[in-house]
């Protein structure tokens, strides 16, 4: 029996030059599938692919790739594309590329909409970088609390094909101003001459269009949302933040945090496409940082140099201790960070947060440093190993402490808590926990 031919990619076909091919090709694919693999080709070759997907499927492969990438598909179109593609976006994902993109892609851009899109986009654009406002989408039926339910599916058959989602929409009074939110399936299954203000659900969660756009995705995500309503200062209903764009949020504040705890700068767009040089530029600045960092670390060896001329055995264990301080100190940073993002820990805790984790060093310290005084006492003798035990404990303990702080005094700052975490508080333990190892083995050893 022969092995199931193994099918050909995009990329292949695409470097082939096969046309056929690649209209075969993305005629059995997803739109979804389709973004994956062209956001794997160099931007001069991905515009091909995309070239050659049917016109309803066009919209929808765009608007699952980045802003990056869909910056690089339309420096390759045609004007009249250009704004065609353009103007079939949503106000949100629309808003949100030309907020991302150079100036010159932006200006025209905008020149090409027409002036009811243009208006859309400038009052999204009008929003903080980073707030519910850039990510809502305006384009939804809104229904009056006084209509009866008969009246309001009238409205939503009407005005239905227009909106991104129709199963949750907002009740507003005479002012616009937000009432709740009503699901379709209590429309379709209540009786019509039943008045909305009697079916809206008044007690669903809402932002301000001011507020930080991953709070709010988490909020969607913590409640259960299909959508969360986005309000003015006045209470007057704005748009709608949908569960979609709320993963996308999330996917990418996440994606950030794990960057910085790794001691990187975030990068956008697809890793098989992101060059080498710049993903050296990206960790060199922190790597650059941890080594100047890491300098105290030599400091405290040279002021106990006189201590290791004596008891030369002690530094056999330096490397063990400086790598189990880090860890547990990466440890409690990292769960801290997590903790922060979705909203389980609040700068309140801070004493809190550090009475558990001291309590969780000193317990791992203790297992630990029961297994460092077995081997060491085989290794150095007792005396030395009771120094290197002992120390495993407050090293632990201390690290607990300096891992779970370190996030929430950054917040408290205004400082992303993932920039201090895993690789600056390694580096700082190390260089503490040395202090605290040299300190007790003078004391045990009476040095």
């Amino acid at each position: 029996m022969t092995d199931a031919k193994k099918p050909i990619e995009l990329d292949q076909l695409v470097a082939a030059n096969d046309l056929v091919g690649i209209r075969l090709w993305l005629a059995e694919h997803p739109p979804y599938e389709i973004a994956d693999a062209l956001t794997r080709l160099p931007p001069q070759r991905a515009i091909i692919p995309f070239r050659l997907l049917d016109k309803e499927r066009e919209l929808e492969v765009f608007e699952e790739l980045d802003p990056s990438q869909q910056q690089a598909i339309l420096m390759g179109l045609r004007d009249s594309a250009f704004r065609e593609l353009l103007e079939k976006m949503g106000p949100d994902d629309r808003a949100r590329l030309i907020g991302e993109a150079p100036a010159k892609i932006a200006a025209r851009a905008l020149a090409g909409l027409s002036p009811a899109e243009r208006r859309v986009t400038a009052a999204i654009l009008g929003y903080p970088e980073d707030s519910v406002g850039r990510f809502m989408n305006p384009d939804t039926v809104i229904l009056h609390r006084n209509l009866t339910v008969a009246r309001a599916l009238e409205v939503v058959r009407a005005k239905g094909s227009e909106a991104e989602i129709v199963y949750v929409m907002p009740v507003v009074d005479d002012g616009r101003r937000l009432s709740g939110m009503v699901r379709l399936s209590e429309l379709v299954t209540s009786n019509p001459d039943t008045l909305l203000k009697d079916l809206v659900d008044v007690f669903t969660p809402r932002v301000y269009a001011t507020d930080p756009a991953e709070d709010a995705a988490r909020l969607v995500q913590e409640a259960n949302l299909v959508a969360l309503p986005v309000v003015d200062s006045e209470e007057r209903f704005l748009g709608l933040l949908t569960f979609d764009d709320a993963l996308e949020l999330i996917e990418a504040a996440d994606s950030e945090d794990i960057a910085r705890q790794a001691g990187s700068q975030p990068i956008t767009g697809h890793y098989a496409t992101v060059g080498v040089l710049r993903l050296a530029r990206a960790r060199a600045v922190w790597l650059l940082l941890l080594i100047i960092a890491s300098t105290l670390t030599i400091n405290v060896m040279q002021g106990f140099e006189a201590t290791l001329e004596q008891v030369t055995a002690l530094a056999l264990f330096v490397p063990m201790l400086t790598g189990t301080g880090g860890n547990v100190g990466s440890q409690s940073a990292t769960a801290v960070v997590r903790a922060l993002a979705v909203g389980e820990v609040r700068l309140r805790d801070l004493p809190r947060v550090i009475w558990k984790e001291s309590r969780v060093g000193l317990l791992l310290g203790c297992m630990l440093a029961t297994i460092a005084l077995i081997i060491g006492s085989l290794l150095v003798g007792t005396a030395v190993a009771a120094a290197v035990a002992l120390s495993v404990v407050a090293i632990c303990a201390w690290a607990s402490i300096i891992g779970s702080t370190m996030p929430l005094l950054a917040r408290r700052i205004g400082v992303d808590p993932a920039v201090v975490s895993a690789p600056l508080v390694s580096t700082l333990v190390d260089a503490t926990g040395l202090l605290i190892y040299f300190s007790v083995a003078r004391t045990v050893l009476g040095l």
